[in-house]
């Protein structure tokens, strides 16, 4: 797939907001832990990805009621759905400076179109050692999900089937979409919200 920059302006993928508040104390020292173990920049990104993929855990893998949505929270309480869990990496990347963006796919909720659909986040982080973007989705890995770090060919939690209408959005976009947003701010039961409130597509 051809990404593409939603902004000409690097510097829209490097601003803070409410949600990627990566300039708080918690954001900043996880971020900072993190890149004093990385060897370059490449192993940074690779460290930050697997730490929220894997320390962090999904809400409905665990079956969790809580709702998070912050950056910040994420980290905290360790725990959040796609849309949560990037906006923690983007927050720990931008926090060092690398331009970090948000992507979607519009998948099935369950594994047929009769379950309805759901939109996905994963994020987009450009690297100057190899002067490219790429995907990566921490969602969070379990049977039959494995998505890794890759600098070539993308290894995401999802392909898309177009034959059941699920759509690969190629557009990198500077903040997160407002409609997921709006979801997590409002919700007050994760698993309600997941089954029954999550947005469909862009």
């Amino acid at each position: 797939m051809i990404l593409t920059c939603e902004s000409n302006q690097v510097e829209d993928y490097l601003c803070e907001s409410k949600e990627v508040d990566y300039r708080s104390d918690a954001i900043r020292g996880k971020a900072e832990e993190l890149f004093a173990k990385a060897l370059d920049e490449i192993d940074f990104v690779r460290k930050s990805f697997e730490f929220v993929r894997d320390e962090i855990s999904h809400s409905w893998d665990i079956q969790s009621s809580r709702v998070t949505c912050r950056a910040s929270e994420v980290l905290h309480f360790k725990e959040g759905i796609c849309y949560a869990k990037s906006n923690l990496l983007c927050a720990i990347l931008r926090s060092k400076g690398l331009p970090t963006g948000f992507c979607y796919q519009r998948l099935t909720l369950g594994d047929m179109p009769e379950s309805g659909y759901c939109l996905h986040a994963l994020n987009a982080v450009y690297l100057q050692s190899v002067g490219k973007w790429i995907r990566l989705d921490a969602r969070g890995n379990k049977p039959g999900i494995q998505a890794e770090f890759a600098l070539e060919e993308e290894k995401l939690a999802f392909s898309v089937r177009a034959a059941y209408d699920e759509i690969d959005y190629p557009l990198i976009y500077s903040r997160p979409n407002p409609d997921t947003m709006s979801v997590l701010q409002h919700a007050t039961d994760c698993i309600t919200m997941y089954n029954e409130g999550l947005p469909t597509s862009l």
